[in-house]
């Protein structure tokens, strides 16, 4: 480690006395300098990772660049991992164009001991994925039943994952079931179900008295099983299949085929709007993409997913998909669909930084995960409902109906599936 990289101290240790405080400190010192913290080369080398990072792996959120340099044993080691080929081998030779030496030890992920399944489907009806491996750190985002995920590495209980729409997080391994590349395209071309209602469950038998095999939510997808004989064979229930094996009936009256809802949704404005207003009163939860809670830019997402269309997962990269309609203030212009987005203005010292999101429903009113709970705010100063806090920081607003832009991507049937055959992309 060197001083370019010196840990940060404890916030705890201002409140110790001055004598500890530096000690403390020439200790770390003194590891730092036994490292190479003083060498030139090293610094040279940190210079380039970064630089591999910002041309490679800007967006931490999308991109896993974990690399770092160091001394052992008077040799300059790169260490750490990333799943972007192409930065790698930016970094290495960018090093040997500076003439220095310098050992390889930056792991390739996936990891190679994930054999051939390096592929994942989501088990339960929401899997929770976070910042970190383990159960206290950070909820980034969720993923729902039958969820396609590429597997980078595993780690204890968790293995870190990439969902489709490429947010990268930590998921606990018990949610998951692993698969090879032709166990996700064989999962991609099976006839499936979609479950519609916000939530409700699986049973063991064709009967909703009988014991629940599992929750679900919204969006969740299981495979269509076959009746095993014609006495299992119900007008009520659809018989379907878990990614881990397990079996369960599933009402017909609150899912549909995946392929005739496919054919039946319609991308526009209005129908989003009721689509939107089902969550109204679902609970806010910093990183909820699902019916059992959500953030604001997880709400957007939900609705548009349940329309044919995945978004990026955050309101920030939202903030760069599809075609502006305003940034005055003129509502007047805008239709239900689009997404409004708040946040601070770019200044002399600092850049924009988009904070919340909403999508307007028309009539003068957006919806949004705000405050505690989904609720609707009007733009109109005069109206009971109107969102004074948000107004003073609304940035611009944006359409991504009708519009290709980066970023966005349809179902289009299972090919969604199949996209995460192709992670990563540059």
């Amino acid at each position: 480690m060197s001083l370019l990289a010196l840990p940060t101290a404890p916030r705890r240790l201002a409140g110790r006395r001055p004598a500890a405080c530096l000690a403390l400190l020439a200790l770390l010192t003194q590891i730092a300098c036994s490292r190479g913290g003083g060498d030139p080369s090293l610094a040279a080398v940190h210079r380039e990772i970064e630089s591999a990072r910002a041309a490679h792996a800007p967006d931490s959120r999308v991109a896993w660049f974990q690399v770092r340099a160091e001394m052992r044993d008077g040799r300059i080691l790169l260490a750490g991992e990333t799943d972007r080929p192409a930065a790698k081998d930016a970094l290495l030779a960018a090093v040997r164009r500076l003439g220095i030496e310098a050992d390889d030890a930056i792991t390739l992920l996936p990891q190679a001991d994930l054999g051939s399944r390096r592929f994942a489907l989501v088990t339960v009806s929401v899997a929770n994925l976070r910042g970190e491996p383990r159960h206290a750190a950070e909820l980034t985002t969720q993923a729902t039943l039958g969820s396609p995920l590429r597997l980078l590495r595993c780690q204890g209980d968790f293995c870190l994952v990439q969902t489709p729409d490429e947010y990268i997080g930590w998921v606990d391994r018990g949610a998951i079931e692993p698969l090879s590349r032709e166990e996700i395209a064989e999962y991609a071309r099976r006839d499936k179900i979609i479950y519609l209602e916000c939530s409700g469950s699986a049973n063991e038998a064709p009967s909703r008295r009988s014991p629940p095999v599992s929750d679900l939510v919204i969006g969740g997808l299981l495979a269509l099983e076959e009746a095993a004989d014609v006495e299992e064979e119900s007008a009520a229930f659809y018989r379907a299949r878990f990614p881990d094996g397990r079996t369960a009936y599933v009402s017909r009256s609150e899912a549909l085929r995946y392929d005739d809802w496919l054919a039946g949704i319609r991308a526009e404005g209005a129908a989003l709007a009721r689509t939107a207003r089902r969550f109204l009163g679902v609970p806010y939860l910093w990183g909820g993409t699902s019916s059992k809670g959500l953030d604001c830019s997880g709400l957007v997402k939900m609705v548009y997913f349940l329309h044919g269309i995945i978004l990026p997962r955050d309101a920030s990269q939202q903030a760069e998909c599809g075609t502006l309609v305003d940034e005055a203030g003129d509502f007047t212009r805008l239709e239900p669909g689009d997404l409004l987005f708040f946040g601070q203005r770019a200044t002399a010292a600092a850049p924009e930084r988009v904070h919340h999101v909403g999508m307007w429903i028309g009539g003068g009113e957006y919806i949004h995960a705000f405050a505690g709970r989904v609720r609707i705010a009007s733009a109109d100063p005069d109206d009971a409902g109107y969102d004074e806090r948000n107004r003073k920081r609304y940035l611009r607003a944006r359409r991504i109906l009708g519009r290709e832009s980066r970023g966005v991507k349809p179902l289009d049937g299972g090919a969604w599936i199949l996209d995460v055959l192709q992670m990563p992309r540059s």
